[in-house]
């Protein structure tokens, strides 16, 4: 999946007319027409083409921004356009550039989906069985891409059939009515899909299995949702992926960022990749230059390679380092979750910066210039070390202690932003402790613990497993909360979290200051794109902008 065609990246732009847009536009590419895909090689380029428009959100600042900015767990640093989405401010608007991308980019995944599986049957020369296999891919990224969507948006323009021409004539389907076409479409994959693939990075049925808990935990806690009943159902689900599948929770926290080791035993579906861009249709994995503090200004620094470049989008609040981090003894996710040292790139005697324990500092090259505890350290403790110490009352929009979760040393450059890991979607110790919210909703708190002491026991600094392990009664809503923000801390699952929970506006005002003056109950939902509404007949009549924007 990581090696795909060209001639499918570049097929795929004539199959995008959609409901977002006024009219459907057919450049002819080389040789290649709306009918290339008609024909059985044409089909599988289709296929494969298709997964190519989840990278537009994955892996990129869009969808850092939406799913991590504005949280309780992080908020904004010193760059980029985007802290309005951490503020929430009156111009996160229907115009906004995310808003507006994440619209058009997952409804042209959409058609796409849409044009395999109507035309697919009708095409000679393809096996049955594989016929049958892609179709039902094409299926569950449909349902992955309208559940993206319907999180952001609420109710949508539902559309299930190929759009080869201008729509204009568009209502907003009902949120619930989303969910249902969501659950159909994974339901109508999972029996036509293979246990699992080798060709990695397709959707097989561990992946739909996984993306199920999802879907049905967020439904549950709509208004229209089935509560206790989808609960239930997002635990068997869950069960499911942990018992029947080749998956296994790596025996080391630390494991599941280690560089080449994507393809781990942990990961149930992820998006794919590549070192080379033109394969990866432009599209590389850039979460590796947003959590990233200003190292490269420090004294005795400069910018290299295996840090990376810098663009200081995120940084983490007090609620990460003091509360859901609190306790460092039994605890080994912080350690193995944020750069504590960074080494000298320049030798020489430099004027310090934050730490004035000292007037300056001497080192020489691969000698420790920075060092970030992550805890306060006194004046004296600081002046005996012949470095800088950073401690969190000194961190500011620039200098913060960071994640190095996806820091990708293998690019082509110092300044390349495009890198090639992969971008895990789930992953099984996200599963179990989805397990074990889906216990504790329904009251089964003792068995809840099952599922939250075998993550624990593997994030435990080794010989404290015992200590990390926690009783029924300490099997909260409240301990879920924060136990997700530690083992998931940046993974890309806070803002859906928080809104499935109803905790959003709560947190937020509780957590993260920036947020927290102007955040409402109206920013459970973004707003619908105002070319969106504008294109339709009937304007905001028929396709309603969201309450309050």
């Amino acid at each position: 999946m990581k090696s795909l065609r060209v001639v499918a990246l570049l097929l795929v732009t004539l199959l995008t007319g959609q409901s977002c847009e006024d009219v459907l536009t057919e450049n002819v590419i080389t040789d290649i027409g709306n009918d290339y895909i008609n024909s059985p090689v044409g089909f599988e380029d289709a296929v494969r083409a298709s997964y190519s428009y989840l990278r537009a959100y994955y892996g990129q600042e869009m969808g850092m921004t939406m799913m991590q900015m504005g949280t309780d767990t992080y908020t904004h640093g010193a760059d980029g356009s985007y802290k309005k989405w951490d503020r929430y401010e009156s111009d996160l608007d229907g115009r906004d550039n995310f808003v507006r991308t994440l619209w058009a980019s997952y409804y042209q995944g959409i058609n796409t989906c849409n044009a395999i599986i109507e035309r697919g049957p009708n095409i000679e020369g393809i096996n049955a069985a594989t016929l049958k296999t892609r179709i039902a891919e094409a299926k569950a990224l449909r349902a992955h891409f309208y559940f993206v969507l319907v999180q952001h948006y609420g109710g949508l323009d539902l559309r299930l059939t190929e759009s080869i021409g201008p729509i204009t004539e568009i209502t907003r389907s009902t949120e619930e009515a989303v969910y249902t076409q969501i659950l159909a479409d994974y339901a109508a994959a999972l029996p036509d899909l293979p246990a699992t693939s080798g060709e990695w990075g397709r959707y097989t049925q561990l992946a739909v299995e996984s993306m199920l808990v999802k879907v049905h935990m967020a439904r549950a806690t709509r208004s229209f949702g089935g509560g206790a009943a989808d609960f239930a159902k997002a635990e068997q689900y869950g069960k499911n992926v942990i018992n029947n599948y080749d998956r296994a929770l790596v025996s080391d926290y630390s494991e599941l960022f280690d560089l080449g080791n994507d393809e781990n035993s942990e990961t149930l579906f992820s998006i794919q990749f590549s070192y080379d861009l033109l394969t990866a249709g432009g599209y590389g994995n850039r979460w590796h230059l947003y959590y990233l503090m200003e190292y490269d200004t420090q004294p005795g620094m400069s910018r290299v390679l295996e840090v990376g470049r810098p663009w200081k989008r995120l940084r983490p609040t007090d609620y990460t380092y003091n509360i859901a981090f609190a306790n460092r003894t039994d605890d080994a996710r912080y350690d193995k979750s944020f750069k504590k040292v960074y080494y000298a790139t320049r030798a020489g005697t430099f004027t310090t910066s934050l730490d004035k324990s000292k007037d300056e500092i001497t080192v020489a090259v691969g000698d420790t210039a920075i060092y970030m505890p992550g805890f306060e350290m006194s004046e004296s403790e600081r002046a005996k070390r012949p470095y800088q110490v950073y401690t969190p009352s000194m961190y500011q929009e620039k200098q913060f202690s960071t994640i190095s979760k996806f820091l990708d040393p293998l690019r082509a450059s110092i300044n390349e932003t495009g890198g090639g890991r992969d971008f895990m979607v789930t992953r099984l110790g996200d599963i179990y402790l989805n397990v074990a919210e889906c216990l504790i909703q329904q009251g089964k708190n003792a068995e809840a613990v099952n599922y939250i002491n075998p993550v624990r026991r593997r994030a435990a600094v080794a010989g404290h497993e015992a200590d990390m392990e926690i009783t029924a009664d300490q099997a909260t809503m409240d301990f879920i909360m924060d136990e997700r923000a530690r083992e998931l801390l940046g993974e890309g699952h806070r803002w859906t979290d928080l809104k499935r929970w109803g905790k959003l506006v709560e947190r937020v005002k509780a957590y993260n200051p920036n947020g927290g003056v102007n955040i409402e109950e109206m920013h459970n939902l973004r707003p619908i794109p105002q070319e969106q509404i504008d294109l339709v007949d009937g304007g905001d009549t028929s396709f309603p902008q969201n309450p309050g924007y």
